[in-house]
């Protein structure tokens, strides 16, 4: 059995030499919340050299808050901000001779459109000129899933495997201390349950019915190389690869 285990990179902390070697897609800052030209360039460059699918990871326009803030922003603004941020990251993809495979929003708009309707088409207004080609990573059972293949955009359903989540599959804030799983065991246990049982047990310690397609490990957090490393030695035992 294969797995596709994406990372957000570009974002500042250079782990990035560490980080593609133990994944299969990334999703990299293109200047929403992270990021600029030049770290663009080098992350697609070391993706190409690991076989590591490429795609962009645009957010709200809001470097000082990490993009994490969710922004009171008119939909004409947003969609402006979010075509600048791709285009940018498809001429980037082109000038490298890279294929662009995905798009996956960040931060607080990823949340907001699991939730918002209407913020979900405004978004999917903006990556338009993308849909016959690019996968789109979101959650399952989300606002964004739902309008995304109404309009014939090509669903790739995301879980995330170092976050904890609440019984609507809404994920856990980051203020709350129970948000990360940094335990590598942890986190070995949460994905082979969304794997093998299609669910994933919520900090209200039920089992919810959950589909994925792509498994996320947050390239931020401190946990994030040791997590990859410790699923790269068991993995494979379990008879289970991640998808170069």
């Amino acid at each position: 059995m294969e797995i596709d285990i994406n990372c957000d990179l570009g974002e500042g902390v250079g782990n990035e030499a560490l980080i593609l070697p133990l994944i299969s897609s990334c999703n990299i800052a293109c200047g929403g919340h992270a990021g600029n030209t030049a770290t663009m360039r080098k992350v697609i460059k070391l993706a190409q050299k690991n076989n590591v699918r490429i795609g962009a990871h645009p957010s709200y326009p809001d470097q000082e808050n990490f993009g994490r803030l969710s922004l009171n922003i008119s939909s004409k603004d947003l969609i402006k901000s979010i075509r600048e941020q791709v285009k940018n990251f498809a001429i980037l993809c082109n000038s490298e001779k890279a294929l662009f495979h995905h798009i996956k929003p960040h931060g607080a708009l990823y949340n907001d459109i699991t939730k918002d309707k209407k913020l979900a088409r405004t978004f999917l207004t903006a990556i338009l000129p993308y849909k016959s080609y690019i996968k789109l990573y979101v959650p399952y059972n989300s606002a964004i899933a739902e309008e995304a293949k109404k309009q014939g955009f090509i669903v790739l359903y995301e879980v995330f495997l170092d976050r904890n989540y609440h019984q609507d599959l809404s994920l856990v804030p980051r203020k709350e201390p129970n948000a990360l799983i940094e335990n590598p065991e942890e986190v070995l246990q949460h994905l082979l349950n969304m794997v093998k049982n299609k669910q994933v047990k919520t900090v209200e310690n039920l089992l919810v019915s959950i589909v994925a397609d792509t498994y996320c490990i947050h390239g931020d957090t401190s946990a994030a190389y040791k997590i990859l490393t410790y699923l790269h030695s068991e993995l494979p035992k379990l008879n289970i690869a991640i998808k170069k």
